[in-house]
């Protein structure tokens, strides 16, 4: 009679948790590195604590004394401009007792000032409660000590905003390495840039982080999981809806990918569909033209035929499908996470346009589209069944390992990830 195999735990080295043998083609990640207390204490110290993290967009934060409240990596922050336009990221926690400063999800403020005891700052993170004589030492905050801390690191790119608990960390030009191509692909859709259209969609998955990560690039489960969407959108487009054989991973260097290619829904951005109607079809003619005259006929090409969907490493995914939306997940408990999803737009674009990008956005991306329920079902059916992780060890994710050039149905982009998260989870640091 067979034993219970034995599995892979935290107390061990992390190399037994993920099998690497390129020789024989096997990839294998054991499913305790998705149940397991002790693993998600490391990932939070090796990962969250110490990788960029996405915070928010420029868009969000237009204008001078505009700010947004967010949770990364379990941290309530503020995101603002000062009176001056310059961006801050604070910790939103008084310096007095703790409570946070601001309890709004965004808006416009010169100030804060938290409800507890009334300490007051100005958006430049400066105390700026009036005291009177004998409530504190003449010195009080000469160090500081009253101010609004404000995070080690905040950089942004092309609008992007991200930022680092780590004040040792490399740039964030470093980090992003070769993902910094498909976010230059991204803000180049429009000529005034991107905007984040409308506030942040919020909802809870019963699985593990890493499992949204993976399912978010795996191209492999779409022709199945989203059969449905795609008999949908055979009549949308009054043909068969197939993917492209022509589809292909793209290793953007320090776990981060993207998979790339044509698919058979229109795009906003100039990729228009017979659903559309004639009337759309000269507008979006006039939306590639501009196009190909701002970046360029081949550059053009890519933007406005090829969809693809970004990781970057640990928790940001940018899907720049049918519509673009950014999204984010951070765990609460190794088979909980919460996710937040935000829709971005071409700034200035018609209201034609936007209404066919939010229709687009919501029937397939947004919480209650064809995709991301049938993606809840299949990530918190898989977390259900770790609990046999003592009988039934591993997960494989081996497809198309032998081969030299990837497409979006191998497994090469869930590789990369599990390779930086090894890396990261076992450096001694």
């Amino acid at each position: 009679m067979q034993g219970i195999q034995e599995t892979p735990g935290p107390s061990k080295q992390l190399s037994s948790m993920v099998m690497d043998d390129s020789r024989r083609g096997l990839f294998r990640v054991a499913r305790t590195a998705f149940i397991e207390d002790e693993i998600l204490a490391r990932e939070r110290d090796r990962i969250f604590n110490r990788c960029w993290l996405y915070v928010g967009h420029e868009s969000e934060i237009a204008n001078p004394s505009d700010f947004i409240t967010r949770n990364v990596g379990g941290k309530e922050l503020i995101l603002n401009r000062d009176r001056k336009g310059e961006i801050h990221a604070f910790f939103n926690t008084c310096p007095h007792r703790g409570a946070l400063v601001e309890r709004q999800p965004k808006g416009n403020a010169i100030a804060f000032k938290c409800f507890y005891h009334g300490w007051a700052f100005n958006n430049n993170g400066a105390f700026a409660t009036r005291m009177k004589p004998g409530d504190y030492p003449e010195d009080f905050n000469s160090d500081g000590c009253a101010n609004l801390k404000p995070v080690a690191r905040l950089q942004g790119y092309r609008g992007f905003y991200f930022i680092n608990y780590d004040a040792g960390a490399m740039s964030l030009d470093d980090y992003l390495a070769d993902a910094k191509g498909i976010l230059d692909l991204i803000a180049d859709h429009g000529r005034d840039g991107m905007e984040v259209i409308g506030s942040e969609q919020k909802y809870c998955i019963r699985a593990n982080w890493k499992l949204l990560v993976e399912n978010s690039i795996d191209g492999y489960h779409a022709m199945d999981t989203h059969a449905t969407y795609f008999d949908y959108l055979s009549e949308a487009i009054g043909g068969k809806a197939e993917l492209s054989r022509e589809n292909w991973v793209w290793d953007l260097k320090n776990g981060h990918s993207s998979i790339e290619g044509e698919a058979p829904w229109g795009r906003p951005v100039a990729r228009w569909i017979p659903a559309w109607g004639e009337a759309a079809k000269a507008e979006v003619a006039d939306i590639r033209a501009e196009l190909e005259s701002r970046v360029g006929p081949e550059r053009a090409n890519r933007i406005a035929i090829k969809g693809r969907n970004t990781a970057i490493f640990p928790n940001l995914i940018i899907n720049d499908i049918m519509a673009i939306t950014i999204r984010t997940f951070y765990p609460i408990e190794p088979g909980l996470m919460n996710v937040s999803a935000w829709a971005l737009g071409v700034r200035g674009e018609s209201r034609s346009f936007r209404k066919r990008r939010l229709d687009n956005f919501l029937e397939f991306l947004g919480p209650g589209g064809f995709a991301t329920p049938d993606d809840l079902e299949a990530l918190e059916a898989a977390q259900r069944g770790y609990a046999a992780h003592r009988e039934t060890v591993w997960n494989d994710i081996s497809r198309g390992m032998t081969r030299e050039k990837f497409t979006t149905t191998d497994e090469e982009q869930m590789r990369l990830f599990w390779r930086e998260w090894k890396r990261r989870m076992e450096d001694v640091q």
